[in-house]
């Protein structure tokens, strides 16, 4: 984090909520509903855009106006958020790329075929 950004945090930030990754969120204004206010995230450790939650994401960019401090999934099909892995050992591939776990030891069999007039 900038010094400004923690000058800025320090000075005028109020601390809004975390959530399940322990990003912080802060608004400059006590009344998170202002529209005119600023609201920012302070992440826990490496700057990731994707680290943000849909429902906190919704809260920054002013889409909703309060804030999902309690939030819970409302279906039994939603997941929990996960950042972009992406470039990491977690990175998901397909099972016919060379990089999956399971291409290892596969016959190598083509999804193509050919058109034969």
């Amino acid at each position: 984090m900038s010094f400004g950004t923690s000058l800025y945090t320090f000075l005028y930030g109020n601390l809004v909520g975390k959530d399940s990754g322990e990003n912080k969120y802060y608004c400059n204004s006590k009344n998170f509903k202002d529209p005119d206010s600023k609201r920012w995230v302070i992440f826990n450790g490496a700057i990731e855009a994707t680290k943000i939650p849909p429902h906190w994401h919704s809260w920054l960019h002013k889409s909703i106006d309060e804030p999902p401090i309690d939030y819970s999934h409302n279906f039994s099909w939603q997941k929990k958020h996960q950042e972009n892995m992406t470039g990491t050992d977690k990175a998901y591939f397909p099972n016919s790329h060379p990089l999956s776990n399971s291409y290892k030891n596969r016959e190598i069999k083509s999804d193509y075929e050919p058109w034969k007039p």
